[in-house]
Order: structure tokens, then C-alpha cells, then sequence
């Protein structure tokens, strides 16, 4: 962890140099946004390893000798990136987690350059870039190249405004032709070449270009008397400053959604670029209420465009088994957001796919992803190579059973034959989280397959390390923020249950559920089941030979051994929590059959209850039981009891009998 958090310091310091200094940016912004993000992500799991120099502790890049230095009175502040509608509500939630119901205002995220204009008396005295957020360059005889920039306002005001110095899609185009016909190197896009306008020492170059500016933040409001956003907006527009006409204010968040939608759909029709839209709490006091972090606002995000093909890393192949035993190749990618889902892994089909493709391991590759469809690997960026990539090789064994694989005859896949491949694993793994065991829902038996192909699970100890694979787990086909977190909660619950659950889950030959029960509420703790002789095992009523043998034989092997200390170190319960009660004479021996349906209890409760109190229960009425209890509309089973003459308890005597433990 620590030598990914460094490497990934060191590109984004790069990135950052390369993009804010020297206007050549290396990498897109969607992955320097991605690089970014995995860095958050370390520092907040691992807040022991950050660093004073982080990125995440600077807004920009930095200062060019060549440009005055100024010092921001206020400091400029990134904003904090949300790429999907979740993360939006989330947002909204945070905020109303506060007792606050807020109201927003939503605006154009101009693709420019950020600008800090104060002006003095209404005259305009300094302009300065955002640089590190606390000192920009000063770049004021550029900007009053600007026409839309007033060098005079309306009123004879102390004030500083923030805004976006940005190129229109128009002058854009004809500075690229006019550069191509001189032979000189063409800008990347709009806000590449505004960035490199406002930095020329030559006020004279910056004015060819015309550059335009919007004016979209007051950094004291309340000084003026202004409370909210929205009003600070009409004011700057007064005092002569140009607004964007595209801002609205809106009342929830279904209405930021809307706008979203709206604006997205307009965005090529556009003059200028925009990559997404910002959201501000509109009133000053909620955002001084809100506050800020060590690096944005809480009160305001940026809600990123999605992009429809992004670049990442091709890391790692690795290939999975089917149910049929099909093999498929996979792309193991560095995390990349594709239309607001953050993609880790793509199909790779099959051995000519990635042949085709010229694919490498550690290429730069351009991934694609429409609607609902799995993302897919289009090509290999080739130009980024710097060989040091590997080339793929297609695997001869199967990935699980390591068999010889084979390829039938006209087919372009390769296929695991073994029947047997690695069953008994993933069945030891599907009785473990079975209903009856650990009771873990939503881990079927092909949840355990797919689970155990992909290599998340190889053990039952691997279940309860998936909560580190969650972003890994929500971008699968048919899951998703939701579905995932219920099945982690599962697990989490799971480390609940009573020590039979546990004791059945394991798997002993022989041991099965009433088997567990009956030593789980002997023994109390696992570590005095573990120890148990077979003297004493054999001595338990209902223990044979064969299943004490069975139990010191599983308990015998290291494995075995190891496998439950690892799970007591991941804090599964090892302890009895079942009623500590003595044999009941009205229960011991005797078998019982339960009937319709239990208001007080369920089924598998009952169950449980009556074989605590030393009984036995069946599932059908024959001479052999004892008692029949009878639920709401019991059936034929009552019947068949009647016509036997067995004794029958309702619900209230049963009841009224485990009352008397």
C-alpha cells in the first residue's frame, strides 16, 4: 500500500506540473481524476501514511518564476468530484444530515482556467490564477485583454470575484487552423489553449486570442449583506460582471437531476466546452454552517460528464471458469469511472479477441462502455508503450483444477474437461453459507461458483475478506451498490450466530445439524469442543463411535485447525448463545411433529426449542411420535394424529411448556 500511495503521489505531481505549469498536459483528466481518487481513497483508509506534501492537500500546481507571485486573502479551493446520480444523493444526504433543508443553485462547469479578479474603488488592480490555492501568478495585464472582464465596474466597490477564463469552440478552431498552416503544434482543446494564452509574457499574444471569462463566485457575501448564492450572482451582474445565463435555482435534488439531464443534452450545441455541472448550497449560512475540509468546500461539488470511452492500464489477464468449462480471459484494469460506474475488470473473450487487439500486459488501453453493457476493451493505446509491457500467453491448465485443456474442433475457446475441478471446495463453501450453517443470504451456490472463478473466495475464510473487494463486487453484471452492501451486511451478520451454526458450517463428516446443536449446548465454547476426548464424545447421548472418531480425526489435521483459528481471529463467534437450560422430562426422548403455522415463533424456532429440552423432531406423524403441535391451519398432519390417537399441545400449551425452562 505504501509503495502504491508514493508511485501515485509522484504521478499526480507530474500530472499536476505537466497540466497547471507548463500547459502539456501527459495523462486525460479522467485518469488524473482516477489517480486522485484512488489516493483519497488510501489516505482515508490509512490516514497513518499521508503525507504533508500530498496532492490532496494542495488545490493546483505551481508558480512560474517568470509571473509575480500573489497572495490569495481568500483561499481557492478545489471542489470535491461526484460522477453518478448516488453520489449525488449522497450529497444531498450529507447536507440534510446537518438539520439542513437545502436549496440549490445549479451552474455550467466551464472547461477554463480559474481567475481571482480584485478590483479597488470599482477599478480592476490584480488578477491572479488559482495556482496552489493559496498564491497564484499574477496575470493581470492578460486578463484586461479580455472584453468580458470590466476593467471599471458600475460601482465604486472593494470587491473580489472568482470566475473561468475560458476559449469559445469557434476562436478555438480558427487558432488550431491558424496554427497548422504556420507548422506550429496544435492545442489539445479549449481549455489547453486558453491556459496557454493567459500565461504568455506577451499581453499582446493573450489579446489575439480572445478569450472570454464567467464570473461565478463572491468569496464574502455577508460582507455585502448578501445571504444566498443566487443573489450574489444577480449582484455581481450588476456591478457589470458577465454571469452565466445557464445557472438555475432549484429545490431538491430531483431538480439537480433534471438539470443535469437538460444541460447534458444541450452540451454539443454549446459555444463553449463544458465537462460537468456544479452544485452550491444557495444559502451563505448553510455554507458557513457546512464549512470545509482540508481540500473543498462541503457546501458545493462538481458533478463530472460521464465519458463514453476513457483510458486506464491494462494490469493484469487472468481467466476464469465457466459452468461448462468454458475458459474466458480477463482484463484486470486500474479503477477508471465509464459513464459513472468505476470499471476494475472487462471480458476478454477469448485468445483471438486479445490477439486481434495486439493487447499487452501493462498497455494504456481504451475501454468502452454503453448503457448497461459490459465494458470492453476497444484497443492499446500503442504509442504509450515503453516496453517494459508484457506479452499474453494463453494458460495450458485450467486455472482451478490445473487439467490439460482442450480446444474442440472449430471452436475459438478452450475448455477445463474435469468434472471434478475443485468441487470439493466450492461445495465445502456452499454448505458453509447455506441456510442451515452460517445462513448467508445472497451467497447462492452460483454466486459461490462465479465468486470462486473470479478468485475472490478460495476458502470459507475468503468470505469474510469480501468487503475488501466491494468496488470490485458492484461493477459484476447484475449487481450494484445495493445488492452488494446487503450481502456484506450478511456476512457481517453471520459472525453473530450461535456455535452450532458454526459447528455444522464446518463440514465434519458425520456432524450434522441436531448433531451440532447437541455439542454446541454441551461444550458452550468451541475451544472445549475442540479439545473434547473420545471418551468423553462418546459419552454424550446421541454420540456414536463414529461421529467422536470423525470429530478428533478433522480436528486431528492441521488444516483444520488453522482454518478455525483464522476464523476466530476475524471475530466469529465461538460461543453457545442458545438457552442454557437442563433436559426437560416433558421433551426428553420424545419425538415431536410441528403443524401450521406459529404466531409466536417460527418453525425452525420451535424446532430448536424442543430438541434444547432433550426431544426429537420428524417432519411426518407415524406411531413412533409422541406429540404433534398444532399451528393455524395444521392440515392432514392433525388428522393423521387424531386418527393415531398421539397426543396433540396447541400453541398455548406448547408454549406454556417451554415457559416452564
Amino acid at each position: 500500500m505504501q509503495k502504491r500511495y508514493e508511485e501515485l503521489i509522484k504521478i499526480i505531481n507530474e500530472a499536476d506540473y505537466n497540466y497547471h505549469t507548463l500547459d502539456k498536459p501527459t495523462i486525460t483528466d479522467q485518469e488524473y481524476d482516477k489517480y486522485l481518487r484512488e489516493l483519497y481513497r488510501i489516505e482515508e483508509e490509512h490516514p497513518e501514511i499521508m503525507r504533508d506534501d500530498s496532492p490532496s492537500q494542495r488545490a493546483g500546481g505551481q508558480v512560474l518564476d517568470e509571473f509575480k507571485k500573489v497572495k490569495h486573502n481568500i483561499p481557492m479551493m478545489s471542489l470535491s468530484n461526484v460522477f453518478n446520480e448516488s453520489e449525488i444523493m449522497l450529497f444531498d444526504s450529507r447536507i440534510k444530515k446537518e438539520g439542513i433543508n437545502p436549496s440549490y443553485v445549479c451552474e455550467l462547469k466551464i472547461d477554463g482556467l480559474s481567475v481571482s479578479l480584485r478590483y479597488e474603488k470599482g477599478k480592476l488592480v490584480t488578477a491572479a490564477t488559482r495556482g496552489d490555492g493559496t498564491t497564484g501568478e499574477d496575470i493581470t495585464n492578460n486578463v484586461k485583454t479580455i472584453k468580458t472582464i470590466p476593467l471599471t465596474l458600475n460601482k465604486e466597490i472593494d470587491i473580489e470575484v472568482r470566475g473561468e477564463i475560458y476559449m469559445s469552440k469557434k476562436v478555438f478552431e480558427k487558432l488550431n487552423n491558424e496554427r497548422e498552416k504556420e507548422g506550429k503544434e496544435l492545442f489539445q482543446n479549449p481549455r489547453n489553449a486558453a491556459a496557454g494564452s493567459i500565461r504568455q509574457l506577451d499581453s499582446k499574444v493573450a489579446a489575439k486570442r480572445k478569450l472570454d471569462c464567467f464570473i461565478y463566485h463572491l468569496p464574502n457575501p455577508l460582507d455585502y449583506g448578501i445571504t444566498s448564492h443566487n443573489e450574489a450572482l444577480q449582484f455581481m451582474s450588476d456591478l457589470g460582471f458577465r454571469t452565466n445565463p445557464n445557472n438555475r435555482l432549484v429545490y431538491s435534488v430531483s431538480e439537480v437531476l433534471s438539470f443535469i439531464d437538460e444541460k447534458a443534452a444541450e452540451r454539443e450545441k454549446l459555444p463553449y466546452d463544458i465537462d460537468g455541472i456544479v452544485i452550491k448550497t444557495n444559502n451563505i449560512m448553510d455554507q458557513q454552517s457546512l464549512g470545509f475540509t482540508a481540500k473543498y468546500p462541503k457546501w458545493a461539488t462538481a458533478y463530472k460528464f460521464p465519458a463514453t470511452e476513457v483510458l486506464t492500464k491494462l494490469t493484469d489477464i487472468i481467466f476464469t471458469v465457466g459452468r461448462t468449462g468454458q475458459i474466458t480471459p480477463n482484463a484486470v484494469l486500474e479503477p477508471v469511472i465509464v459513464q459513472g460506474s468505476t470499471i476494475r475488470r472487462a471480458t476478454l473473450h477469448n485468445e483471438d479477441y486479445v490477439k486481434e487487439k495486439d493487447l499487452k500486459i501493462g498497455d494504456i488501453v481504451s475501454i468502452r462502455k454503453a448503457g448497461d453493457v459490459i465494458p470492453e476493451v476497444v484497443k492499446a493505446i500503442t504509442e504509450r508503450r515503453t516496453g517494459e509491457e508484457k506479452d499474453f500467453e494463453m494458460i495450458k491448465n485450467c486455472p482451478i483444477c490445473n487439467s490439460l485443456l482442450e480446444k474442440k474442433e472449430g471452436q475459438v475457446d478452450y475448455y477445463c474437461l474435469n468434472d471434478k475441478c475443485d468441487r470439493r471446495n466450492i461445495e465445502g463453501i456452499i454448505h458453509f453459507v447455506s441456510r442451515k450453517a452460517m445462513n448467508i443470504d445472497g451467497l447462492g451456490e452460483k454466486i459461490v461458483e462465479d465468486f470462486y472463478n473470479m478468485r475472490f473466495i478460495n476458502s470459507i475464510v475468503d468470505i469474510y475478506h469480501l468487503n475488501e473487494h466491494r468496488a470490485d463486487l458492484i461493477e459484476l453484471e447484475g449487481y450494484g451498490d445495493k445488492s452488494v452492501d446487503n450481502l456484506l451486511e450478511a456476512i457481517e451478520e453471520s459472525k453473530n450466530n450461535s456455535l452450532e451454526r458454526l459447528i455444522f458450517g464446518l463440514g465434519i463428516p458425520h456432524v450434522g445439524e441436531k448433531t451440532a446443536k447437541i455439542l454446541a449446548a454441551r461444550y458452550k465454547d468451541l475451544d472445549s469442543f475442540m479439545e473434547a476426548s473420545l471418551e468423553e464424545l462418546t459419552s454424550i447421548n446421541d454420540i456414536g463411535e463414529i461421529i467422536a472418531k470423525s470429530i478428533k480425526h478433522y480436528f486431528g489435521q492441521d488444516v483444520n485447525w488453522n482454518l478455525v483459528h483464522q476464523l476466530k481471529s476475524l471475530g466469529i463467534n465461538t460461543i453457545y448463545l442458545g438457552a442454557n437450560v437442563e433436559i426437560d422430562k416433558n421433551f426428553e426422548g420424545k419425538t415431536f411433529v410441528i403443524t401450521g403455522t406459529l404466531s409466536s415463533l417460527s418453525r425452525d424456532e420451535a424446532k430448536d426449542r424442543v430438541e434444547l429440552l432433550g426431544g426429537k423432531t420428524s417432519s411426518s406423524v407415524s406411531k413412533k411420535t409422541n406429540v404433534v403441535i398444532v399451528g393455524e391451519n395444521p392440515g392432514s398432519k392433525y388428522d393423521k394424529a387424531v386418527e393415531l390417537n398421539i397426543e396433540v399441545w396447541d400453541e398455548s400449551k406448547f408454549i406454556s411448556m417451554l415457559n416452564n425452562k
